[in-house]
């Protein structure tokens, strides 16, 4: 069986696509969504049963332990964590499948962003997947693992409120190779819509000057964790 993870915070608007591409990306295989709903104040939890995914419900407010408590609660042999603002289809689903089988541990895909966002994001975004990517590091939109992997590497560190998917790359690794699918995973570029380049690179170089430090708290985070939302006719767009 196939487990797909999405984790949620008050995503009524862009998770109900996200389910219907899942199961369109996984027709053909035995599979199962679950939806983890952090603290939700909004009708994700009614569209995740809508949508026939299983809810799985925290109040942390961090997205290292959506993931985790979405991997314990699984029940397949092969897991997939997929933001809920991220897209996949059939490719990601039979690459994964075919990179586990050949022998890699984990893996994850390039990024591609849906709509239209600022030129400065556009090449900035740009620079920095080359960069990432060829240091084969797994992109939190998208990662894929097998149950037993995911519980040798202790899953995602819940000390961290940003990164964990960096931490979670180089923890994996040590079990084995770590495939970047070229298929790209189509995610939201709301972030960069909705927030200025002086906040988005301020707050980024304020977290890289403090290192580990920045991570572990959520002051100085609220880039990340404000919860600020799209209108429902802007959200629309991540498929341009």
């Amino acid at each position: 069986m196939l487990s797909f993870i999405v984790p949620a915070y008050n995503e009524e608007l862009e998770l109900p696509a996200t389910i219907e591409a899942i199961r369109e990306a996984a027709a053909g295989h035995d599979y199962e969504i679950l939806v983890v709903d952090d603290g939700s104040t909004d009708a994700t939890a009614e569209i995740a049963r809508a949508g026939g995914a299983r809810l799985v419900s925290i109040t942390r407010r961090q997205i290292a332990a959506a993931r985790n408590a979405g991997g314990r609660a699984a029940s397949g042999e092969i897991l997939f964590f997929v933001d809920a603002d991220t897209r996949i289809n059939s490719e990601h689903v039979s690459g994964a499948i075919d990179a586990l089988a050949n022998g890699c541990a984990a893996g994850s895909a390039q990024v591609n962003i849906g709509g239209a966002i600022p030129t400065w994001s556009r090449i900035s975004l740009r620079i920095f997947c080359a960069i990432y990517f060829a240091l084969n590091l797994g992109a939190g939109a998208f990662l894929f693992t097998t149950r037993k992997n995911f519980a040798s590497a202790g899953g995602f560190d819940e000390t961290l409120f940003i990164g964990e998917e960096v931490y979670f790359s180089l923890a994996i690794r040590k079990l084995g190779r770590f495939k970047i699918l070229s298929e790209p995973v189509l995610t939201s570029g709301r972030k960069l819509r909705m927030y200025s380049a002086r906040e988005i690179l301020g707050n980024t170089l304020r977290v890289l000057v403090r290192g580990p430090r920045a991570a572990r708290s959520r002051e100085g985070l609220h880039i990340w964790y404000e919860g600020r939302r799209e209108s429902p006719r802007r959200t629309g767009s991540i498929s341009t």
